[in-house]
């Protein structure tokens, strides 16, 4: 069973239609036992940092969270998801992440010709050969919504980059812990065969 967690943030029904497309038993839930006791972990989510942190500690999710990344459960973080695993973000100074990776979230900076957030499809940049791109080719587009982007504290750790004005940190791995700033569920068939090198771990 993969276990979504459900802590009020957006676009968690994509997710679910996108692993039940590949087959997968999918349950939304922000109960702890059931998170620790899945398969696989899902922590999607769009909307603002510091509140997502707020929702996380209030239902005491976010040590959940730790605990599944520690037990060696695959996770995969996705958008909001993603910056929530790393320590800090321009967007809510002073909230601490969830610190299960290093790294930090910071805001793309304004440019002549580029709209913030950053809405559409981008070209992914492979590296460091992630187990969630096999079989997906160089260069393949992904679909990205955000206004803040992932600056990783290891670099071995990025599997995919792109650049909006910056270069941006789109996708990194480290040991059982996954991570996605755009939006694999709403990235077509080259995002649904991220979803399934994950869901096939």
């Amino acid at each position: 069973m993969i276990a979504v967690i459900d802590y009020d943030a957006g676009n968690i029904k994509s997710v679910e239609k996108a692993l039940l497309h590949l087959g997968q038993e999918v349950k939304i839930t922000d109960s702890a036992q059931e998170i620790l006791s899945a398969d696989k972990v899902v922590l999607p989510g769009v909307g603002a940092f510091g509140d997502a942190m707020g929702n996380l500690k209030r239902r005491g999710l976010d040590e959940v969270i730790r605990q599944a990344a520690e037990n060696g459960t695959p996770f995969l973080g996705i958008c909001l998801g993603l910056q929530l695993l790393f320590e800090k973000s321009d967007e809510a100074p002073g909230i601490e992440g969830l610190g299960i990776l290093p790294g930090e979230i910071l805001k793309i900076p304004a440019k002549e010709g580029l709209k913030i957030p950053h809405m559409g499809w981008n070209s992914l940049h492979l590296e460091h050969g992630g187990r969630l791109f096999q079989n997906v080719p160089e260069q393949s587009y992904a679909y990205f919504v955000h206004s803040y982007y992932l600056k990783a504290g290891e670099e071995e750790s990025v599997k995919a980059s792109t650049e909006y004005g910056v270069h941006i940190h789109a996708s990194v791995e480290k040991g059982n812990v996954f991570a996605c700033q755009f939006h694999p569920e709403k990235s077509s068939d080259v995002g649904l065969q991220i979803l399934k090198n994950f869901v096939e771990l």
